[in-house]
């Protein structure tokens, strides 16, 4: 694969190689995948690698609390309570607390239509360079009707491409046609079982802008993150 110059890293080894050379910067990409697939461990780790590189990044978790999640990360290397990491705790379970240093609360978990102005506007103020939404799945739940999700996910796409801010947002396989035509890229975690083991494959469905390996690549979940084996094919027997 080609790479091309002026794009960011995923922090993912293998993966920007699947890419070219990593995400164009400045757009909106769907990571999709099950239940254990990895998907809060991808957006963590394209989020710390833009910490590594000194840049001020955000993420707004709506499934997994911030002070469970700062211990599991923890784990695997990544330090949540560094300064230029900051987090928005929008799970229904929360309390109007700060869960560690630098993270912000609000009660966003009722209203997309909130939490999407409320994410424009620290975006805005902080010159956030990297935002992570996880799960995306979360927020549909908390919307009336179709069109009306759909018009606020077009204008939060929009207005955080303005302020020029890389976004990962994560679901479930479940997701629906408008998350993946909106979106500048579309990457799938897949989970197969064969043979009695499970088999882990990563996929990049689209990618606007650039070539990328359309082929399903192994992956697994190692102590140091997530790392793709590019040169690998998966196969199922």
């Amino acid at each position: 694969m080609i790479r091309i110059m002026g794009k960011i890293s995923t922090g993912i080894r293998g993966l920007d190689e699947m890419l070219g050379g990593g995400l164009i910067p400045g757009r909106t990409y769907l990571v999709k995948g099950g239940p254990g697939a990895g998907k809060t461990t991808f957006a963590i780790q394209f989020l710390m690698e833009g910490v590594k590189k000194g840049e001020n990044v955000l993420y707004v978790t709506l499934e997994e609390p911030l002070v469970t999640l700062v211990e599991d990360m923890r784990k695997l290397g990544f330090d949540l309570n560094h300064p230029k990491f900051n987090g928005i705790d929008a799970t229904p379970v929360t309390e109007k607390t700060h869960l560690f240093a630098g993270a912000f609360y609000e009660e966003f978990g009722e209203s997309f239509e909130r939490l999407t102005t409320a994410i424009r506007e620290k975006v805005e103020v902080e010159k956030y360079q990297r935002v992570a939404i996880d799960p995306l799945t979360m927020l549909k739940l908390t919307v009336k009707n179709e069109l009306e999700y759909r018009k606020t996910f077009i204008g939060f796409l929009k207005a955080l491409s303005k302020l020029g801010a890389t976004v990962v947002i994560t679901s479930d396989l479940r997701t629906s046609d408008i998350e993946e035509y909106l979106t500048s890229g579309v990457i799938e975690l897949r989970t197969i079982e064969a043979g009695g083991k499970i088999l882990r494959g990563i996929m990049v469905k689209k990618f606007r802008g650039s070539p990328f390996d359309e082929q399903i690549r192994p992956y697994r979940i190692t102590d140091n993150g997530i790392e793709v084996y590019h040169t690998e094919s998966l196969f199922v027997e």
